[in-house]
C-alpha cells in the first residue's frame, strides 16, 4: 500500500500502525528493529495533518504538535 491508500484507510494510517505491531511481535518487542516503520507511520500522520489540519484526529496518530516534536527528536538522533 502507498501513502494515498494509507491516508484513505479507516482510521487513517492504520495499516502503518499495524505494521509496527506486527514487527514488534516478530522481533521480541525490540523497538530498534522496527524504527523504520515508526518513521513511516509518522510520515503518514504528517501527511494526514497537512491534508486535514492540525486539529483533525486519528487514533493511529499522535496529536500534531506531539508528532512534530517526535519527528524532530528522531531526526536529531539520526543526525548524530
Amino acid at each position: 500500500m502507498g501513502m494515498k491508500e494509507d491516508l484513505g484507510s479507516d482510521p487513517p494510517c492504520h495499516p502503518r500502525a499495524c505494521a509496527i505491531q506486527d514487527c514488534l511481535g516478530k522481533n521480541g518487542y525490540n523497538e530498534a528493529k522496527c524504527s523504520h516503520l515508526v518513521d513511516a507511520l509518522y510520515k503518514c500522520c504528517d501527511a494526514f495533518y497537512q491534508k486535514h489540519g492540525d486539529y483533525a484526529t486519528s487514533v493511529c496518530c499522535p496529536k500534531a504538535s506531539l508528532l512534530r516534536l517526535k519527528m524532530k527528536q528522531r531526526q536529531e538522533q539520526q543526525d548524530k
